[in-house]
């Protein structure tokens, strides 16, 4: 609507990911957000990975018993790839005559576009519930073909069920339709990741499990692996598409959101309403202040501030009314200083940019604090 605030103005959000980045770049942007962009990983063409080829072959051969699909994307791929191989007619007549496990209604919808039909379908769109299915049915003895996402990343998410199955007495044949590896050049990923742990964003946006490994790998490469989970569990929303995704953080007790539907669209929305909970105004001599990871907000509109301004600002909003001291705020300056002056020169500068003279107030002998 004309004439209203776009909801994340202000707010910094990163983005991780390799596929539809831009997508989520401009429905971020249109809602006002800054948006920092590197693709965590990098996916290996499935037309120029052997393992997929060899696995198709695997399969054809044994032949499989039962065959579950778990990515609409990778089913599509797959066959595409089967096609330019010779193999897709030997595999399409293999699907016509096996049962069909299908995670959720995008990937029954990419097998019915194949002229093939699902035998069961997942409600819930996880793994979990695929194998208490395969469970209840009997798969000993059997050789059952899982389509597997991940594979080389560091982290596949339906290892539970690939390890259910062979517990269960199943011949397990791992179909990778797709890979990832760390991006050849880390240069942008490595500054997402210091951004990231220094609290620079608002929100990270993350839409495949790998990403999350990925990030958490390169923090551990640089040093920053602690900075980056206190951001993390502290003021830096954790925005995942779905609890897949989100299961790397989980296994580090990293608190995470995600939407009630696992679709980009859904997770737009979702970050939305999450980041404006996270940084709503707060009432100040009259005005709203709007404290974000990387910009002031005084009553909607933009304020220039220096780093140590908004230090200054980060640390006097996480108590409103209440008194920090000089102390506490000299820690929360950038770098390392131990002069408590820089905290009065700071703040008089602070005052001077934010033009509401009022919105800090000076405790005397104690420190500051925002006059709520």
């Amino acid at each position: 609507m004309p004439g209203v605030d776009p909801p994340l103005r202000g707010r910094t959000v990163a983005v991780t990911a390799a596929r539809r980045a831009s997508e989520q770049r401009t429905l971020l942007e249109r809602r006002g957000a800054t948006v920092l962009h590197a693709p965590a990983i990098h996916m290996i063409p499935v037309a120029e990975d052997s393992l997929v080829r060899e696995a198709t072959e695997r399969t054809l051969a044994a032949p499989a018993d039962l065959m579950v699909l778990t990515t609409a994307s990778g089913v599509r791929w797959w066959m595409q790839v089967c096609e330019e191989w010779g193999l897709a007619e030997g595999l399409l007549a293999l699907m016509g005559r096996i049962p069909l496990y299908s995670r959720g209604p995008k990937v029954t919808g990419a097998l019915r576009a194949a002229g093939l039909r699902e035998h069961a379908s997942s409600k819930s769109e996880a793994s979990p519930e695929l194998l208490e299915m395969l469970l209840e049915r009997g798969v000993e003895g059997l050789t059952v073909c899982v389509q597997v996402q991940g594979s080389g990343s560091g982290w596949n998410p339906v290892r539970p069920l690939l390890d259910g199955l062979r517990a269960a007495g199943a011949e397990v044949v791992e179909v990778p339709v797709y890979r990832w590896e760390l991006p050849e050049n880390l240069d942008a990923l490595d500054e997402l990741v210091r951004t990231i742990a220094r609290q620079g964003v608002d929100g990270v946006t993350f839409t495949a499990a790998p990403a999350v490994v990925a990030v958490l790998e390169r923090a551990r490469a640089l040093g920053v692996h602690e900075a980056l989970l206190d951001a993390l569990r502290g003021p830096v929303a954790a925005l995942c598409v779905g609890p897949v995704t989100a299961a790397p953080l989980a296994e580090l007790d990293v608190p995470f959101t995600s939407p009630d539907r696992m679709r980009l669209g859904a997770l737009m929305r979702h970050t939305t309403e999450e980041l404006v909970a996270r940084t709503a105004p707060i009432e100040v001599a009259g005005h709203e202040l709007t404290v974000c990871a990387a910009a002031v907000l005084v009553d909607g509109e933009p304020v220039e501030v220096t780093p140590a301004q908004l230090a200054l600002l980060r640390a006097l909003s996480r108590r409103p009314g209440a008194c920090v001291s000089r102390e506490d705020l000299l820690a929360a300056l950038p770098g390392d200083g131990t002069d408590s002056h820089a905290v009065e020169t700071a703040m008089g500068r602070l005052r001077r940019s934010l033009a509401v003279p009022d919105l800090v107030t000076t405790v005397v002998k104690r420190g500051y604090r925002l006059n709520v």
